[in-house]
């Protein structure tokens, strides 16, 4: 394929992603880049806007990164100015990623919708959001957010239960609608958080669940013991010690809180950590339809204090999932009819 299809193909595909986020003629669209993104993307992002009538800019910033930043820090700490002008706008794709950052927050409440892209073309194309995807994700999220208590279990031995209410459910269906709205192209996953003190029990992670960032899958199966939201005991072999040591890095007793709780709906997403055409940040494994996906670290995405760099995403198969008592997901199969995709 050459470069000048490649292009033209991925400009097709993020017109149609932007119609899904109703950019319309005469608004203001944000890129914001920095000097380790795609230019592909931010070259079909622009051309993307001007053939819908959009007037787009392209915010270039240095990779913190490139300056030896640690830490998770994005390039719009500290940089009022880029705000201002990214507040500026009615959408925003983000190439950085921002999410878990005070600066995304302080976009969403200026109102600009942000959506979240960092998969490879090939990610893109397979999982471009459809209207059966976002149908069962509306469903999926009503009833996490009438959910009181959940609890998941699995065969390697998990058994443990949050207590709901806390905050709200995030519901993401691959694209954004709505002021000061997030999600990420491509999605189909839903989360929530407990109270901070309201999840107890064992977490156990079996052989070839994945790992994120690190972007691995398990040699054996890992043990956290969790008391009042915290993991106060981790076991396993030499992932256990490999993520020991990455969360004891951190020098922060809020790296060990757990974080939120949700499961996976897209059915086009495959379980791989293999980024195929291009670097992402493992989209698939975290929408795997009939996943659930156990984290650790920050909550401040659904509104809470713990604001810790230290961020682990543990999307886990084969288990089974129920709120209030009825099951959700049962052997990594989605139960409810309004939440199966079609033919599954």
């Amino acid at each position: 394929m050459s470069n000048t299809i490649e292009l033209k193909e991925i400009v097709e595909l993020f017109v149609k992603e932007f119609e899904l986020c109703k950019v319309e003629r005469g608004e203001t669209m944000a890129i914001l880049s920095d000097t380790t993104s795609s230019p592909l993307y931010v070259e079909a992002g622009l051309a993307a806007a001007s053939q819908m009538g959009a007037d787009a800019f392209n915010l270039n910033l240095l990779s913190r990164a490139a300056v030896g930043s640690t830490g998770g820090a994005n390039p719009l700490v500290d940089n009022q100015p880029a705000i201002d002008a990214l507040k500026s706008a009615d959408f925003m794709v983000d190439l950085v990623f921002l999410l878990f950052s005070k600066e995304q927050i302080e976009l969403q409440q200026a109102g600009t919708r942000i959506l979240t892209v960092k998969e490879p073309p090939e990610t893109l194309k397979r999982m471009l959001p459809d209207g059966d995807l976002g149908r069962r994700v509306t469903a999926a999220t009503k009833r996490l957010e009438r959910g009181r208590e959940l609890r998941f279990t699995n065969r390697a031995g998990t058994n443990v239960t949050y207590r709901l209410g806390a905050y709200p459910t995030l519901g993401l269906r691959g694209f954004v609608d709505s002021p000061g709205e997030w999600d990420s192209w491509p999605s189909g996953f839903i989360f929530t958080g407990a109270g901070e003190t309201e999840v107890n029990g064992r977490v156990v992670m079996d052989t070839g669940d994945i790992v994120f960032p690190f972007g691995t899958q398990l040699a054996g199966p890992v043990s956290f013991e969790i008391r009042e939201g915290r993991v106060v005991e981790l076991d396993g072999g030499a992932d256990a010690d490999k993520l020991r040591t990455y969360i004891s890095s951190f020098d922060d007793p809020k790296a060990w809180a757990v974080s939120h709780i949700g499961w996976g709906l897209n059915d086009k997403a495959e379980w791989t950590v293999d980024g195929r055409s291009g670097p992402g940040v493992g989209i698939d494994g975290r929408c795997y339809y009939g996943n659930v996906l156990f984290s650790t670290g920050p909550n401040t995405e659904l509104g809470g204090k713990n604001d810790t760099a230290c961020h682990l995403d543990l999307p886990m198969r084969n288990c089974s999932l129920w709120l209030d008592g009825e099951p959700i997901v049962l052997d990594g199969q989605l139960v409810p009819d309004d939440l199966r995709a079609p033919g599954r």
